[in-house]
């Protein structure tokens, strides 16, 4: 067999500290849809039509640590495609407004030089995500 072994991502799987402020976050905000859960584990599933993330509450949101991206082994961030530079600061208008997301870096370039445009954010709950134009 020659070629990739891979063609994409499955899913993606998350832990939360409060799977309402999660479901609030992706799909009141960003208009992703449950398609599932497991409430015995608890989890949630929730898809935007192209990627499909698993959303499951720690056992003890009190005591659960954070992700430290400069210490920890893992998930450094999450980023979504978006469509264009309108559709860019169409989301940032929405999560920069919302009352529990802490902005790490607002919209620019990916790096400099680039058309490709991005910025990061800490959802609900402190999850680092991105959102990014496709690479140009």
């Amino acid at each position: 067999m020659t070629g990739k072994l891979t063609c994409g991502v499955h899913h993606i799987g998350l832990t939360v500290p409060d799977l309402d402020q999660a479901r609030d976050f992706f799909c009141g905000l960003l208009g992703f849809d449950e398609v599932g859960g497991v409430p015995a584990y608890p989890a949630i599933f929730v898809s935007d039509g192209t990627i499909l993330l698993t959303l499951w509450r720690a056992t003890d949101p009190l005591t659960a640590r954070a992700f430290d991206r400069h210490a920890n082994i893992g998930l450094h961030h999450l980023s979504l495609a978006v469509a264009d530079d309108v559709s860019l600061d169409e989301v940032w208008d929405k999560v920069s407004a919302h009352p529990n997301v802490v902005i790490d870096a607002p919209p620019g370039p990916i790096r400099p030089g680039s058309a490709t445009r991005h910025f990061l954010i800490f959802i609900p709950g402190g999850i680092r995500m991105e959102f990014a134009t496709p690479f140009a």
